[in-house]
């Protein structure tokens, strides 16, 4: 893994800062009316996708989650204002308006989606690490999901395959300690989700998932451990979520001084206080980020609010692959 230095922190606070203010705007557009359906935010778990990026090797890695996935795209090398106007469900978003909130995606950049379906990118994961070990490709898949999805049946079925195959795919739990409106204490009988990895000797174990270093640090070694053809592991980020589950969740499950303590270790103010304590940035400099942060959020606004929406027809031409698919039929 790289150094962390002085521009790695740099980076980290102005990526984390727009991936924030991003998903800020996308509620306010959300109220609105502009963006519709369920609209899940990343705010609070930022610290999961900046450190894991610091330990990818973009080129090659690759990343599968669920439908809080708007901004990993982006950390990935999505054009916001594409992400951004696919939540619009304009014809100039990542699948040309018709995936929406919860898929996003971009073979591109190696990111295959978003997925609707609590649990489903679990197997898909593992899928994708055996297409490169089949291809005999140097790349490693990073498969997240939800302390919700790791109640999940396929999930056992994934990790015994994946063990017994070696793949190169690195398990992410973002525990953000509820399911929904459900904590993860009445889910199960116990609290450590990492310890699902014990069961399939599977290496395993917790992480601080608001501190990017400690989430740095735990990727490079489960991604070098997978390149190297040593096979999965499993990884429990523990972080928080600020907002609700979805924008209509009132959330009644938790208090807001629950909110307010974790809002304490908010993960880019830690990275701030850091960059200040170290003098690695000066005040005005920090204004500077913040300025070029609200502008790159406009710019996307912007880009989404003037795109035009697709034409119907698109609905049919993406459907299937060979345009002349013989079991089309049209009423005349």
């Amino acid at each position: 893994m790289q150094k962390i230095t002085k521009e790695v922190y740099l980076k980290w606070y102005e990526d984390m800062l727009f991936w924030r203010k991003f998903e800020d705007k996308l509620a306010a557009v959300y109220f609105q009316q502009k963006v519709r359906g369920f609209l899940h935010l990343y705010n609070g778990q930022e610290a999961i996708l900046a450190g894991a990026l610091h330990a990818m090797d973009l080129t090659k890695d690759r990343m599968i989650t669920a439908y809080r996935n708007h901004v990993q795209p982006i950390g990935m090398g999505v054009d916001p204002k594409r992400v951004m106007a696919e939540l619009y469900g304009k014809g100039t978003g990542t699948s040309q308006g018709l995936g929406g909130s919860m898929h996003i995606f971009s073979t591109e950049h190696r990111f295959y989606g978003g997925h609707g379906i609590v649990g489903g990118q679990i197997p898909l994961g593992a899928g994708i690490a055996f297409g490169d070990k089949y291809h005999g490709r140097d790349a490693v898949t990073l498969c997240c999901f939800g302390d919700g999805a790791a109640r999940q049946g396929s999930l056992h079925e994934t990790f015994n395959l994946a063990m017994l195959w070696k793949l190169p795919v690195v398990f992410v739990c973002e525990n953000n300690g509820y399911a929904m409106g459900t904590s993860v204490a009445r889910t199960a009988n116990h609290t450590d989700i990492w310890k699902l990895g014990l069961g399939y000797e599977m290496p395993c174990g917790p992480v601080d998932g608001m501190n990017p270093v400690k989430v740095a640090e735990a990727f490079d070694e489960a991604i070098q451990r997978a390149r190297r053809g040593d096979g999965p592991t499993f990884l429990e980020l523990k972080t928080y979520r600020y907002r609700g589950h979805s924008m209509s969740d009132a959330q009644h499950y938790r208090t807001k001084d629950e909110v307010g303590e974790y809002q304490k270790i908010d993960p880019i103010t830690q990275v701030k206080n850091i960059i200040i304590e170290e003098k690695y940035a000066s005040e005005d400099d920090i204004k500077k980020i913040d300025k070029r942060v609200k502008e790159r959020v406009s710019e996307c606004e912007k880009f989404a609010e003037e795109s035009a929406y697709p034409e119907k027809s698109v609905m049919y031409d993406v459907v299937y692959d060979q345009k002349d698919y013989p079991f089309i039929q049209h009423k005349i």
